[in-house]
């Protein structure tokens, strides 16, 4: 089985995993309420979805 030369320095693992990192997902404003939420889901505070109740929320009953 192969074994490396070298020990891989600190700067070229670095360098090989900079495509690794996390990133933040998207996130929008709900028209109707302003509460944050994801693309293209429904409101979870209240209940809109496109301009169209979808959800029935507490407030409501």
């Amino acid at each position: 089985m192969a074994v490396p030369f070298r020990r891989t320095s600190k700067t070229k693992k670095n360098m090989r995993r900079t495509h690794l990192k996390k990133e933040v997902g998207a996130i929008t404003t709900c028209p109707k309420c302003g509460a944050p939420l994801r693309p293209h889901r429904a409101c979870t505070k209240c209940g809109n979805y496109k301009g169209e109740q979808v959800l029935a929320t507490k407030d409501e009953n």
